[in-house]
């Protein structure tokens, strides 16, 4: 049963968010979301990617201030941003990318800039951590350096720094992201511990299954706005994945019209037992030429691993990746390119675009050889093909000159597009080719990789977007680390999602 957000009964609240909007410039991050979250709950944000969850977290940390609205802990008004001490004695944050310092001790990391004025003493610094830490039970040695902490250590510590500071409002961001099995179960057992405590937890999740093993109460959002809150042994699985997703929309027919691709032809991509340890393993696919193949799973899955290592971003630890039966040097982009790969990164700021260089340089970086001979560019050749980029993929710009630092999101990812497409290749990689575009943005995208299917291209296409996935031929679901489903074209959505959360039957 579904009840509002900032009205169920119960213990009292330990933190609140009462209607609260925010936006990014057109972009609406919040539309009128309230969430209550109870004194000794475990309580569950979910949501697609894109659903509001982070700029809420931000919100409810005192770091990005609400447009309207307003945050209460202990039903008390929430202090201002800039005291910031103030915010750390009601909440913190635990975010999946580690926040300790590595080169400093877990002492110092402890207690950074609260060692005391004056000379310190290191003696009394290290003895009030290990008190912290034998209250909190984390094992963990105060002298050793923060860098050779495991993941798990490092979370623990930044709880433990979390409640020297008298928090008893914890939000956990996507904490078994990067956390085998047993350190999973023991991180449970140890919010389970906490909050026999008096310890409070927010706790956001990709993984639904974990969300109906630790959590008390779920909140559900879903394109910027509050969708549900349930008590979650009241909201079974098929419900919970429905709030999540609501009616399917988007680029549905897309590529429709596409042909099957023949049988028993020679695979464009063959990938055999492909693995890097602690991040997947024995993953093995094929793509044939004219086929679109998509790679789905949730945070923490491994896809993104998964075509990195094809591409040569990354080198499996064991397995082979072939391309038209040619294997390339496994670790080197190069080596991919020569071989017939072309593909589009998941970060097109830190691996797909140099900012300072034009559209036509961007587009044409794989492809010098067509620009002139004997290692001479010629500007003529690389401008033509900038022109060809631009009229191709619908880029928005003056002119193949411009500097893609000028161009909106939508059109630098149309300039990655147009790269990946530069060598003309045989197996195409798409690693969420459209995340962070604009409906129209994602059509094009979307309509290219579907029309170089068509020209012959195998096509692996990695996202958790559904409407990425919406125009493959068959998707392959992996599940931390691991393959666990293969759907044909025509799945149902909740199927799919519920796949990729590792939830079964």
């Amino acid at each position: 049963m579904s009840v509002p957000a900032s009205a169920a009964a119960g213990p009292r609240p330990v933190a609140a968010a009462h209607r609260i909007d925010k936006r990014f410039g057109v972009t609406v991050a919040l539309d009128d979301v309230s969430l209550t979250v109870r004194d000794g709950d475990v309580h569950a944000l979910v949501g697609r990617n894109g659903a509001g969850k982070s700029t809420l977290v931000s919100v409810l940390t005192g770091l990005v201030a609400p447009d309207s609205g307003s945050v209460e802990f202990d039903g008390r008004s929430a202090p201002p941003l800039a005291d910031r001490e103030a915010w750390r004695q009601r909440v913190a944050c635990v975010y999946q990318k580690s926040t300790v310092i590595p080169s400093l001790s877990v002492a110092e990391n402890l207690f950074l800039n609260r060692q005391g004025r004056g000379l310190i003493s290191w003696g009394a610094l290290r003895r009030r951590a290990r008190e912290l830490l034998e209250t909190w039970e984390v094992d963990v040695d105060v002298q050793a350096p923060a860098a050779r902490l495991s993941v798990e250590q490092r979370q623990l510590v930044e709880i433990a720094r979390a409640l020297s500071h008298g928090s008893r409002f914890i939000i956990l961001d996507e904490p078994t992201a990067q956390l085998d099995g047993q350190a999973i179960e023991r991180l449970f057992d140890r919010m389970r511990s906490l909050r026999e405590s008096g310890v409070t937890f927010l706790f956001i999740s990709h993984h639904l299954d974990e969300v109906y093993e630790v959590c008390d109460t779920v909140t559900v959002m879903r394109d910027a706005r509050h969708i549900m809150t349930s008590p979650v042994p009241e909201l079974g699985k098929a419900d919970l994945i429905t709030a999540m997703t609501g009616e399917a929309t988007g680029l549905i027919d897309l590529g429709a019209d596409r042909p099957t691709p023949a049988a028993g032809e020679e695979r464009a991509l063959t990938v055999t037992g492909l693995g890097v340890p602690g991040v997947f393993e024995d993953v093995s696919l094929s793509v044939a030429p004219g086929e679109i193949v998509g790679l789905a799973g949730a945070v923490g899955s491994g896809k993104m691993a998964v075509g990195e290592s094809i591409v040569g971003l990354r080198r499996a630890g064991q397995g082979t990746v072939k391309i038209g039966g040619v294997t390339p040097r496994p670790g080197s982009v190069p080596a991919a390119l020569r071989v017939g790969i072309g593909f589009v990164p998941q970060d097109r700021h830190r691996e797909g675009l140099v900012p300072g260089l034009s559209i036509a340089e961007n587009a044409t970086l794989t492809v010098p050889e067509r620009l002139g001979r004997f290692g001479f560019v010629g500007s003529r050749r690389r401008d033509e093909l900038g022109v060809k980029a631009i009229g191709d993929l619908d880029i928005k710009a003056a002119g193949p000159e411009q500097p893609v630092s000028a161009l909106s999101g939508g059109n630098q990812q149309k300039v990655v597009m147009a790269r990946a497409l530069a060598n003309e290749p045989k197996v195409l990689v798409l690693m969420q080719p459209t995340a962070g575009v604009d409906v129209k943005a994602k059509e094009t995208l979307l309509g290219t990789a579907a029309a170089a299917a068509v020209g012959g291209a195998g096509v692996l296409m990695i996202s958790d977007d559904l409407d990425d996935l919406r125009p493959c031929d068959r998707v392959i679901v992996l599940f931390k680390g691991a393959v666990v489903a293969e759907m044909a074209k025509g799945w149902d959505d909740n199927e799919l999602i519920a796949a990729m959360e590792g939830i079964g039957d």
